[in-house]
Parts: C-alpha cells; structure tokens; sequence
C-alpha cells in the first residue's frame, strides 16, 4: 500500500469513535453513548417519607371533613350486604339503597345517643363520690409515708387527674360538644345519600376498573370484604362483651352498670388499648363505691370477659380480615388518631386496610412490604397464584 493511503487510514481510524463494549447497558444508555445518573435509594425513601408526611397534614387539617366522610364510607361498605339481599328479594334498586341508608344513618344516630346517654349517667353520679375519693387518696398518702414516700408533684398531678370534678368537667366538654356531634351526623347523612346513590352502579364501575386493572380491582374488593368483616364481627362481639360486663358489674353491685356495659362495646372497635379504656373506669368507681376488694374482683371479672373474648375468641372469627401485625395496629391507632382527632381511633384500621390495599396490594412491586406490614408474610410474594391468574385472564380478555 503506498505511504500517503496508508497514513488517511491510520488518522481515519484514530478519529473514528470506539465501537462499544459487550458489557455496556443498551438498554441503560443514552443516544450519546453516557450512562444515566440513577437517583440514590435514600433519596427516594426520604421523598416518599416527606410526601406521606404532607399528605397526612393535610388530611389532619381537614379531619372534620375527612372523618364522617370515611366513617360513612366503612359503614356502606359493611351494609353492602344488606343492600344485595333486599334487592334479590325483588325490592326495586333505589328502594333497596334507600333502606340500607336509613338502616346504617339510625345505627350512626343511636351510637351516638347511647355514648352521650352514658357521659349524662357519669356526669350525675360522680359528683357523689368526693368524699370517697378524698379518703382514700389520705389514705394512700398515709401507706406511702410509712415507706419513706412523701407527696410530690407527680402524686399532686395523678390526684388532679383522678378527682371525680376533674373527670365531671371532662365529661361535661364531651357531652356539651352538641354542635360537633350534629355536624358529623349531618355531614355523614349527605354523604350517605350520595354513597347510596353511586352503590346502584358500584358493580359496573368495579368491572371497568378491573378490565383496565385488575390487581388494584382485586385489592379493593379485598379491603370491602375484609372491612365488612372487621366491622360487623367487630360490633357482635362487641355486644355480647358489653351484656357480659353487665351482667357481671350487676352482680358485684357497681354503680352505673349498664353505662360501663356502653363504653365496652364503645371501646371495642379501638384496636389493643381500647380494653384498658374500657377497663379503667368501672374498676375506679368500684373502688369509690365499695372499697378494694369489689374493685380487685370487677379487674379479674372484666380481664377474664374483655381479654378472653376480644383477644382470644374474636380474631378466630375475624380471621384475616384485619389483614397486619399487631405492630403495625397500634402505630396505625397512634396515627390515624393524630390525623382524624378521636373518630381516627375508631377508624384506624380500616383506614391502614384502605392503604394498604391501594399503595400495597394492588402493586406487585411494592408487595415484599407484606413481610413486615402483613399478618401472613407469605403475602410478600410478588407473583403469586392470584397474580398468575390475573395477569392471565388480562391477557385473554385483551386478546
């Protein structure tokens, strides 16, 4: 080859660009030939926690809204089935709607009654029991003298606390809050007729959001039934606990029994301390009214009852319908009552359920959270039978 060809040849190879390497990511790198920087994983984790945080605020900023709106909701929900029978009786769809409303607006109305006519009932009896309390904290103070203990600020504060016009005036704010209470029934009663209204097309509206979706179709109809379950198991069991406790405070001869019997099943929709609510008062006012001992035997009587049945016995016909760990319920109640105000403690689980179902369920990216937000782990598989079987039936329906 002559020396000039042969030098262009030489410099056409050097300008040329490097061909690329087997171990460079085609499907990672950009038209110029650069890998993409990637976005570190702490980066993502603090946005995401910085965006639940906002979000959050916002809807505490709003719980007086938020609250009856939600509470409507779980209660339509777990009605649902009342609804389906009424119309497969042969009730025309409108009629159905509008009884299965009523039904669940009266049971909103008499809750209410019943916690208010229970808060009258303390209000009236507490004042009568001062002179007890006065003696026994004398007392108290005089069995912690003999071991050295004097009173002190944080005695002076419990005493304050547990004093019967302290309570009395904390009960008079809840029983004088009428305005508030009317507020969440009326605004739970617009949104209940709307809720009624959407439910005579609910069915289609799921099988559109299934052709296009169907992992979110399938987790959304999850958290219906779970929460119907939650909620209709929940309120039996509450009423059995509540006759129970009756019965028993009855027996032992404490005041105001049927008004501790109305805070049990109150309390039992409160997820892991709503027993120790529910506990707490009984006990004190059979120590006001009939010394130790009666208090001693209504902790052992109400421990036995309470414990038994709601930790015991409920969740075996609960089953999965909770759907997470015990972790995760008491954070969840921790939460949801900041952000919804006292309604957030009654519906700190569906709310969590409802997440869950949404950002969780319905993502099989994100399903490996199962393995420390869910009850059953095994959940944390990504592709599971179920997933198989929709992602299946998709593709034959697109096809």
């Amino acid at each position: 080859m002559p020396v000039i060809p042969r030098l262009r040849h030489r410099r056409a190879q050097r300008r040329a660009p490097a061909s690329p390497s087997p171990r460079t990511d085609v499907a990672t790198a950009s038209p110029s030939g650069a890998t993409p920087a990637r976005t570190p994983r702490a980066i993502l984790v603090l946005l995401g926690l910085a965006l639940a945080f906002a979000v959050l605020l916002g809807l505490h900023e709003l719980r007086n809204y938020i609250g009856p709106v939600f509470l409507a909701l779980n209660l339509v929900v777990a009605a649902a089935p009342l609804q389906v029978a009424l119309s497969r009786k042969g009730l025309p769809g409108p009629l159905a709607a509008f009884i299965t409303g009523t039904a669940v607006f009266a049971f909103l109305v008499a809750f209410f009654w019943a916690l208010g006519w229970s808060i009258a009932q303390m209000v009236q009896e507490l004042p009568a029991y001062q002179a007890e309390f006065e003696s026994l904290y004398n007392q108290g103070l005089d069995l912690l003298s003999r071991f050295g203990i004097k009173e002190d600020a944080i005695i002076s504060q419990l005493r304050d606390a547990l004093n019967p016009q302290a309570i009395i005036g904390a009960l008079g704010g809840i029983l004088g809050n009428v305005g508030g209470i009317l507020g969440l029934l009326g605004t739970a009663a617009i949104v209940l007729f709307f809720l009624m209204v959407d439910s005579l097309s609910a069915t289609r509206r799921l099988q559109l959001v299934r052709e296009q979706h169907p992992r979110l179709a399938t987790a959304l109809t999850a958290f219906g039934q779970g929460v119907r379950r939650y909620w209709v198991v929940t309120t039996i069991f509450g009423l059995i606990v509540a006759v129970l406790d009756v019965v028993a405070l009855i027996w032992l001869g404490v005041p105001l029994a049927l008004a501790w019997g109305v805070l049990a099943f109150i309390t039992n929709y409160i997820p892991n301390v709503g027993f120790v609510i529910g506990l707490v008062p009984p006990t004190l006012m059979a120590l006001l009214a009939n010394g130790p001992m009666n208090a001693l035997f209504t902790l052992i009587a109400y421990t036995v009852l309470n414990f038994g049945i709601q930790t015991i016995i409920q969740p075996k016909f609960t089953g999965d319908a909770v759907g997470v760990g015990p972790t995760v319920t008491f954070l969840s109640l921790i939460v949801w009552a900041w952000v919804l105000g006292p309604i957030g403690a009654l519906l700190a689980l569906p709310a969590t359920l409802l997440v869950k179902a949404i950002l969780v369920d319905a993502d099989p990216q994100a399903r490996w959270l199962n393995a420390f937000l869910a009850s059953n782990p095994e959940t944390a598989r990504a592709e599971d039978t179920r997933d198989s079987a929709l992602s299946t039936s998709s593709e034959s329906k697109r096809a």
